[in-house]
C-alpha cells in the first residue's frame, strides 16, 4: 500500500526571520564595506585629476592642430580669392579698353549713317548674350570678327574667373565654419582641465616642472658638431632657447607665445626654413630619421596622431611648449610616447 507524504507548511515566522537575517546581513555587509559598489567613488588622487588633466590637454592640442590646418587653408583660399579678384579687376580694364576703341568705330559709321552689327555689342544690355545669340560672326568683316572675337573671349575669361572665385568664397567659408567648431572644442577642454587643476595645491599641479630644465644653458652639453655657427639648425635651436619661459598660448606662433607647431615653425623660419603649420604637416616637411640617429636640430614627434611636436637638442632631451599650464622648457624625450622624428635641415 502506497504510503501517502504530507505536505509540510511553510512557517510564516520562520520565513519572516529568515528575510529579517538577509536583510540585516545586506546592511551589515554594506556597513562594512563588502558590498563594493554600493560604496562612495573614493575622492581622486592628485596623480589621478592630473592625469584626467592631460588627457584633456592632448584632446585640446589634437583640436589645436585641426584649427591650424583650417586657419592656413582658410588663410590660402583668401589669398586666392584676392588674387582672383585683382585679375578680374585686370580683365574688366582690358576689356573696358576694347570696347571704347569698338566704340569709336561705331560712332564713326553712325555719323555716316549705318552701325555695323557687331558694335550694336555696346548698346546692349547683355553684351555676352548679344554675341552668343547672333549669327554676328557670319554678318561683319575679318577685321571686326577679330575684334569682337576678343570681346567675346575677355567675357568669357571674366565670367571664368567669377566661377573660381564662387568656389573660394564657399570653400572660405567652410574652413571658418570648422574653424569655429574646433574653436568651440579647445575651449571646452581647457576649462575642463582649468576645471580639474583648481582641486589640486598649485604644488600638486606641475610635478615635472623640478625635472624640466628651464635655464638655457642647461642642455648645452649634449649639443655636438652640430652646433656650428651658421647651420640652420644651430639658429633653431637658439631661437627655441631664447623662448624658454614663454606661454603656452593654442594657435599663437609668436614672438612672446607659442603652441607646440607654432614654436617650431618660428624657430626654423628665423633659420631661414619655411615649415608648415601643424605636426602632422611638419612630420612629412624633411627626412624620416630613426629615434637611434637624432641629431641636435631634429623635430620630434608624440602620440599616435602625432599631435605633439618639439626640438631635440641633444641628451634625450628637446625644447617644447607643452601645454596652457606650463610655459615653453626643456623636458626629456621620454616624457611622452615617441612617435617619430624627421630632419629639416
Amino acid at each position: 500500500m502506497a504510503a501517502h507524504r504530507r505536505s509540510r507548511k511553510r512557517s510564516a515566522g520562520g520565513h519572516t526571520a529568515r528575510t529579517a537575517a538577509a536583510i540585516a546581513l545586506a546592511g551589515a555587509a554594506t556597513a562594512t564595506g563588502l558590498d563594493g559598489p554600493a560604496l562612495a567613488e573614493p575622492q581622486s588622487t592628485p596623480e589621478r585629476v592630473r592625469a584626467d588633466v592631460a588627457q584633456l590637454y592632448r584632446e585640446a592640442e589634437t583640436a589645436t592642430e585641426k584649427y591650424n590646418g583650417a586657419k592656413e587653408k582658410a588663410e590660402s583660399a583668401q589669398r586666392r580669392l584676392h588674387d582672383l579678384h585683382d585679375e578680374t579687376a585686370r580683365r574688366r580694364d582690358r576689356l573696358n579698353d576694347a570696347r571704347d576703341a569698338l566704340g569709336l568705330v561705331a560712332a564713326a559709321q553712325y555719323r555716316d549713317g549705318g552701325l555695323d552689327p557687331a558694335l550694336r555689342l555696346l548698346l546692349s544690355e547683355d553684351p555676352d548674350g548679344y554675341l552668343d545669340g547672333t549669327a554676328l560672326a557670319e554678318r561683319v568683316g575679318s577685321r571686326r570678327q577679330a575684334e569682337v572675337g576678343r570681346v567675346r573671349g575677355q567675357l568669357r575669361e571674366i565670367e571664368q574667373l567669377r566661377g573660381a572665385a564662387r568656389v573660394e568664397v564657399k570653400a572660405l567659408t567652410s574652413r571658418r565654419a570648422e574653424m569655429k567648431r574646433h574653436q568651440k572644442t579647445i575651449t571646452g577642454k581647457l576649462t575642463a582641465a582649468r576645471r580639474q587643476l583648481s582641486r589640486l595645491a598649485p604644488e600638486q599641479r606641475d610635478p615635472g616642472a623640478d625635472r624640466a630644465a628651464r635655464s638655457p644653458s642647461a642642455p648645452r652639453d649634449g649639443l655636438t658638431a652640430s652646433r656650428a655657427p651658421g647651420t640652420r639648425a644651430a639658429e633653431a635651436i637658439a631661437y627655441a632657447h631664447e623662448k624658454i619661459g614663454s606661454p603656452y598660448v593654442w594657435g599663437a606662433t609668436g614672438p612672446d607665445a607659442f603652441d607646440c607647431s607654432g614654436l617650431v615653425q618660428a624657430a626654423y623660419r628665423s633659420a631661414g626654413v619655411s615649415l608648415p603649420r601643424t605636426t602632422y604637416a611638419q612630420i612629412n616637411a624633411g627626412r624620416r630619421v630613426a629615434r637611434s640617429a637624432l641629431l641636435p636640430g631634429d623635430l620630434v614627434f608624440f602620440y599616435p596622431g602625432i599631435s605633439h611636436v618639439g626640438i631635440y637638442i641633444g641628451d634625450g632631451q628637446m625644447i617644447h611648449a607643452p601645454n596652457p599650464s606650463a610655459p615653453v622648457r626643456v623636458a626629456p624625450l621620454d616624457a611622452m610616447p615617441f612617435a617619430g622624428a624627421t630632419r629639416v635641415s
